[in-house]
């Protein structure tokens, strides 16, 4: 019994040695926890702002994007458009997987408070067996030293354990010494039978206070790790319920935006459809114009075919030969215009058919929009130059209103064997040139700007052949 109070004392001193070195150890945490506070307030304040850089380049990219989507939507609309595209195409999406591996942290942090759960009460069903068998051994240890009492009290009163000899002097005859020596040999046995048993049961005593030990060391280092578990376990629901948090915000913003759009779409449907009617009109007129000038070619060459042929003809009736294979019109490659870039930029929207991205809204109703030029994105105030000789077919601002394609000119190439070109610029700053004036190539007519239905700087730059819009980078 002393030396399990002495165990249970040694334990005890042990447990309010970890419970100190525990407080020392949150002290000391409290107090890194408390510098990297300080250091984070530090620096707080530029992160937000790097943060909110990004958010504005991301937002200036996808208003590019849309503006190459949706040519003529205005500035606010391309923005509304392009922050939904973010919510649903980015953000969403990178919320939704933080979201999805948290919750898997939780779950992994969750089974493992489950096992370790599990292998704390096997640990202390195992410090119960232990302890019972401690206790049972205790009673069967008290049980033998109260029979070696016994044998060393009987032995004192009667003198000792006798000796042979003893035996021997003092036997009355040979019945009385057989007896005698039986029953010294039988209390000699149960004596050394009792200290080898009080031997055997001490050693089992002390084997199992050092299984306990070892298992009340087992059950606190598993409660410990549990402990541990249960935080990480609160810390990843925590983490989760945040980013469930964001990810609700995000929807709602997403579906406020749709909802907006949606509410708008008529409007904008409505204003597309006056831009576009605007746009078909003036391409109307520069095809009408384009099919004058190409009548009026096709006339003029073929006058002058003829009147060759007939001096052809009249030269070899004088000098009797046979007349000479008719001439007849050649058709022409357009690359014969000689049209150079008219402006110094990169190239950032091509020509071509613009499908209405996936999950947008399609404001065209026709699943999207031919793109009828090249976009250039230069600068606003960059220099425009006309990409061949011609005139001036107009000069003006897209309508009166300032809608659609802004500023715009339109220059007329001429005809080439049997090609009429003609070229556009859009969304011009400034024009520096009039309906009717001759330009030569390279001149300079006027800056690059975002007016009209534009969402950012940059130059629309269209080609038009023999009344059809066609790729620029095949003239170019």
């Amino acid at each position: 019994m002393t030396r399990r109070r002495e165990r249970q004392g040694t334990v005890a001193a042990a447990a309010a040695a970890s419970a100190g070195a525990a407080k020392r150890a949150a002290a000391a945490g409290a107090a890194v926890l408390l510098s990297l506070a300080l250091a984070l307030g530090a620096v707080n304040a530029p992160a937000a702002a790097d943060e909110l850089s990004d958010r504005k380049a991301a937002l200036e990219a996808e208003q590019q994007k849309v503006q190459e989507q949706y040519e003529y939507l205005d500035q606010d609309i391309a923005k509304t458009v392009a922050q939904l595209n973010i919510y649903q195409n980015q953000e969403l999406p990178a919320a939704q997987a933080v979201l999805t591996e948290a919750e898997g942290r939780v779950s992994t942090a969750s089974a493992k408070v489950g096992a370790l759960t599990d292998r704390v009460a096997l640990a202390q069903e195992s410090r119960n067996t232990i302890a019972a068998q401690i206790e049972e051994d205790r009673q069967a240890l008290d049980e033998t030293q109260k029979v070696i009492g016994q044998i060393a009290s009987q032995a004192y009163k009667s003198g000792g354990v006798p000796s042979s000899l003893t035996l021997l002097l003092g036997a009355e005859g040979a019945e009385s010494l057989t007896d005698s020596m039986g029953m010294a040999g039988q209390a000699l046995r149960g004596q050394n039978a009792a200290v080898e048993r009080l031997t055997q049961q001490a050693a089992t005593n002390v084997n199992s206070e050092a299984r306990l030990a070892a298992v009340e060391e087992e059950i606190s280092s598993l409660k410990a790790q549990a402990q541990e578990a249960l935080e990480s376990e609160q810390a990843a629901r925590d983490e989760a319920a945040e980013e469930k948090s964001k990810v609700d915000s995000l929807i709602a913003s997403a579906e406020s935006l749709n909802n907006e759009l949606e509410a708008k779409k008529p409007v904008i449907q409505a204003k597309l459809a006056s831009i576009q009617s605007e746009q078909a009109a003036v391409q109307a007129e520069i095809a009408e114009r384009q099919r004058i000038l190409l009548e009026e070619a096709r006339r003029a060459e073929e006058a002058r075919i003829a009147e060759a042929n007939r001096r052809a003809a009249e030269e070899a009736a004088q000098n009797n030969q046979p007349p000479p294979p008719p001439q007849t019109v050649q058709p022409t490659n357009p690359s014969a215009f000689g049209l150079r870039y008219p402006v110094s930029a990169p190239l950032s929207s091509g020509f071509g058919w613009r499908a209405t991205p996936v999950g947008t809204i399609d404001f065209n109703g026709s699943g999207g929009y031919l793109h009828s030029g090249l976009d250039f994105g230069a600068r606003c105030g960059t220099p425009i130059y006309a990409a061949a000789a011609g005139e001036v077919w107009r000069s003006d601002t897209g309508g009166g209103e300032m809608i659609g394609t802004g500023n715009r000119i339109v220059l007329n190439h001429g005809v080439i064997g049997t090609s009429a070109l003609a070229t556009n610029y859009y969304h011009l700053s400034s024009r520096l040139v009039n309906a009717g004036q001759w330009v030569n190539a390279g001149q300079l007519i006027g800056y690059v700007g975002q007016t009209g239905n534009s969402s950012g700087c940059h130059l629309h730059f269209e080609t038009m052949l023999n009344g059809q819009l066609v790729n620029p980078m095949g003239l170019l």
